[in-house]
């Protein structure tokens, strides 16, 4: 008796051994699936004519309805969509104070690595969403904008391995869209819609805190002004500051120093020497109509110039290591979306108050606030005086001591009865 109870027990033990086996290797399968969903694999093997871009933004979406949503915000000459794909962590909620970001590529069509390293990022940030932190925390914080490309008809025409020439670089009107916007110094008189589309873009509220707009043909990264606002003629060689000029050459630098090449200077067979891998635009060669100097003069956008491969249109077999070498350097400009000073600025009745305006002692350049109240004031380590400003109100003034790392958000309350503002820091 003693040995069949002995017996029943080792069947009953070897039951509960072959469960408990049967539940593990069911979980180790499980979360091999599991893994094997979030982190696809990013094909890199070819460029995505405009058929094979609308169809990837499509299935993103569609993998990932609750972190990416695809919109057009216009069309191109040749009635191609200028499509966008927005990634945030909650991609159908405006979060008050969450500030958006955005790259464009391709605005020359024959320029075709930022086209493809966008739609790469793209994939990067959803398929890493929620298992990498970095990139977990970029999309839990910041509202991304991505528009691939802003010439598709331009692209469309341009040839694989045309590093030098000109086709495809301008809209299918023949005209640069880089030289398309209204300059300092005059309006252009035809503006495209491709141009009209992204200035319609970038006045949209909230206003974009940073973007940058990836270019091909050189290794560089390239900060306003492109112009020169007080000289009539326009001549290479001599420096155009903006007011933000420290910022702008610190927002530059955190591109190169990410990127493992870049920051070496002479690049692209020395062809140009650009010591740390940044430059003023009108140093280098001045235009006007450029994209970068409407963003800052026109919104409250700080916007540069990345051109990322000395090959304006390489085979399709660099592709993997030209994403490779900038895709970090991707992320860490993008991390710099939050620095400086950001805040509300409401009534005492909580009322957001629109276009007050953020003005910082000793930089030249009147920031505002959203149509919720919103404002975001980029600014590199210091200590500022900052002064806020409503109509019918007296001035609300602070110092803030700004260090690296997360901003330092500032509160504004303007009293309807004394009309008097008040800061506070959170």
């Amino acid at each position: 008796m003693v040995e069949m109870r002995y017996f029943t027990s080792r069947i009953k033990m070897s039951w509960v051994i072959f469960l408990i086996a049967a539940v593990c290797a069911l979980t180790t399968v499980q979360s091999a699936n599991v893994s094997e969903r979030a982190t696809p694999t990013i094909s890199t093997d070819k460029y995505h004519n405009y058929k094979d871009l609308q169809a990837l933004l499509r299935r993103l979406v569609s993998n990932y309805p609750n972190l990416a949503r695809v919109y057009h915000i216009g069309e191109s000459v040749g009635g191609r969509n200028l499509s966008v794909i927005q990634i945030s962590d909650r991609v159908n909620v405006r979060e008050v104070g969450e500030p958006r970001f955005k790259y464009i590529g391709n605005i020359h069509g024959n320029e075709a690595v930022g086209r493809e390293v966008i739609l790469y990022l793209a994939q990067y940030l959803l398929y890493n969403y929620g298992t990498d932190p970095r990139v977990t925390q970029l999309v839990d914080t910041t509202d991304i904008h991505l528009m691939p490309t802003m010439n598709p008809d331009g692209f469309e025409i341009s040839r694989e391995g045309d590093c030098d020439s000109i086709l495809g670089r301008s809209n299918k009107n023949g005209l640069d869209l880089n030289r398309n916007f209204p300059a300092l110094r005059w309006k252009n008189s035809i503006i495209q819609p491709e141009t009209q589309a992204v200035m319609d873009w970038i006045k949209s509220q909230p206003n974009f805190v940073l973007s940058a707009t990836l270019h091909g043909g050189s290794l560089v990264a390239n900060y306003p002004f492109d112009d020169h606002k007080y000289q009539l003629i326009t001549p290479s060689y001599v420096y155009s500051a903006s007011p933000d000029d420290n910022t702008f050459k610190s927002l530059a630098r955190s591109y190169a120093n990410a990127h493992p090449t870049m920051n070496r200077g002479k690049q692209c067979n020395g062809e140009y020497d650009f010591p740390g891998g940044i430059t003023n635009g009108a140093y280098w060669y001045s235009i006007k109509g450029g994209m970068q100097d409407y963003n800052y003069l026109h919104s409250n956008t700080f916007d540069i110039t990345l051109e990322i491969s000395c090959c304006k249109y390489p085979s399709r077999r660099n592709l993997t290591s030209l994403w490779n070498v900038n895709r970090d350097a991707l992320l860490t400009y993008i991390e710099q979306t939050h620095m400086g000073v950001k805040g509300v600025i409401k009534t005492s009745k909580g009322a957001p108050i629109t276009n007050a305006q953020v003005r910082v002692s000793g930089i030249n350049h009147v920031m505002t606030t959203s149509d919720l109240g919103e404002y975001w004031r980029l600014l590199i380590p210091g200590t500022y005086n900052i002064t806020y400003s409503v109509a019918r109100y007296k001035s609300a003034k602070t110092q803030v001591t700004v260090r690296p790392g997360s901003p330092v958000v500032l509160n504004v309350t303007f009293d309807t009865s004394t009309k008097h503002g008040t800061v506070n820091e959170v």
